[in-house]
């Protein structure tokens, strides 16, 4: 298999970050779709620095030969009190993914988080464990969702992430537990999984009828050690360079890939990095992360043709 034939996007956060603001915020939306395209990238998740109107978004993504694969909710289903405005908010986000053409809808819980629980001072650094009640809430949320998403000819894809209520492996195996598989679907992120604690390789082996899109990051080994020494916050970890691109950190992906071959994994897979752009140039590191796919992908299909 050539990586062309691949369905590989790049992530904006390489560019431009959605939780720390300060990084990569000079970048315009023509900088980063014209970078996309002078790197070969066919598809890209939203950004805040893109344009708000979906026919304008559509038609300037379109004459870079670029489409948009989903974006980024935030939702707040374990608080009943948010429920009603929470769903009809997000019933007009996935109506406004499906007008661009995508069939994802990344969702994450973001009660008890740290990285954007309206109900919290954002100085807090401890994530605040969900009791089982509102743990069954958030459940009940999800497949609301993921109802709205079904109308919709979309899939949620639960999106689990440092600083939440769903980010080590036994609140992972907790949350494909206690779901529908037919409303809920995972996003196989490597570098979160790494970062909370699993084996990448592993859950991907565990979940991989779960598995409807992919988030490919890197994980620095030391600056993970630092991190978990040190127990700094997330968004501090992240400036520090916790997260790189695929090929620039310690997780092996030939393994993974071949999984996902193995698999007949066939959707969207977008390569992440979030990381300061001004210590680490987003086009060099996608180049090198895109070049270190192409020669697994390259060694792969060797091995399987010979």
């Amino acid at each position: 298999m050539n990586i062309d034939r691949l369905k590989l996007g790049i992530s904006p956060i390489n560019w431009v970050n959605e939780d720390v603001l300060e990084l990569g915020d000079h970048y315009t939306f023509e900088d980063l779709v014209t970078d996309f395209a002078s790197l070969g990238f066919v598809a890209t998740e939203n950004c805040r620095k893109f344009p708000k109107d979906p026919d304008v978004l559509r038609e300037a993504l379109a004459e870079k030969g670029i489409r948009m694969t989903s974006q980024w909710k935030g939702v707040l289903f374990s608080d009943p009190g948010y429920r009603e405005a929470e769903l009809e908010a997000y019933r007009k986000h996935v109506q406004f993914l499906q007008k661009m053409g995508s069939q994802h809808v990344v969702t994450c819980e973001l009660g008890g988080s740290i990285i954007g629980d309206p109900r919290r001072s954002p100085g807090d650094r401890d994530v605040i464990p969900f009791t089982d009640e509102e743990w069954n809430h958030m459940v009940d949320g999800l497949h609301q969702a993921g109802e709205i998403c079904r109308e919709h000819g979309m899939k949620l894809v639960y999106h689990y992430h440092i600083g939440t209520n769903v980010e080590r492996p036994e609140e992972i195996d907790r949350l494909m537990a206690t779901t529908d598989p037919e409303l809920v679907h995972m996003l196989y992120d490597t570098g979160h999984a790494y970062y909370g604690g699993a084996d990448p390789l592993a859950l991907l082996q565990r979940y991989a009828d779960r598995i409807a899109y992919v988030h490919l990051k890197d994980v620095r080994q030391d600056v993970l050690d630092r991190v978990r020494r040190d127990k700094i916050p997330f968004q501090s970890a992240v400036i520090q360079g916790v997260y790189t691109v695929p090929g620039d950190g310690c997780i092996d992906f030939a393994p993974i890939f071949r999984e996902l071959f193995a698999r007949g994994y066939d959707g969207w897979m977008i390569i992440e990095a979030e990381q300061d752009p001004s210590v680490a140039n987003p086009v060099e590191y996608a180049r090198k992360s895109k070049e270190y796919i192409a020669a697994i992908v390259s060694d792969l299909t060797t091995n399987i043709s010979g």
